[in-house]
């Protein structure tokens, strides 16, 4: 049995998702990225997308025969919990206790 080499191509770093996972629900119908992002939570880790988001994008087009840029960007959601601005800069302020 030959192993399918999508098996071992790493879209989604943060979520450890393949390209093989992401081209079975394609192929199987489901051509939504919101979709996509849901079920295998795509741009959902640290990363946020930034390096998966434009990868699936692509993978989409071509399987779908759509230019990149007629597939529209997933949905991006505030946190649930208020985020103190300098951590959402990366800087810590004189009050920040670990």
């Amino acid at each position: 049995m030959t192993e399918d080499p999508g098996e071992k191509i790493i879209i989604c770093w943060c979520n450890d998702v393949t390209l093989k996972e992401i081209e079975d629900l394609i192929d199987g119908g489901i051509t939504d990225i919101e979709e996509i992002k849901r079920l295998l939570r795509i741009g959902m880790g640290p990363c946020q997308g930034r390096t998966c988001l434009p990868l699936v994008m692509g993978i989409l087009a071509r399987k779908t025969g759509k230019k990149p840029e007629e597939i529209p960007l997933p949905a991006t959601r505030v946190p649930v919990r208020p985020v103190m601005m300098w951590v959402l800069a990366g800087e810590m302020g004189d009050d920040y206790e670990e």
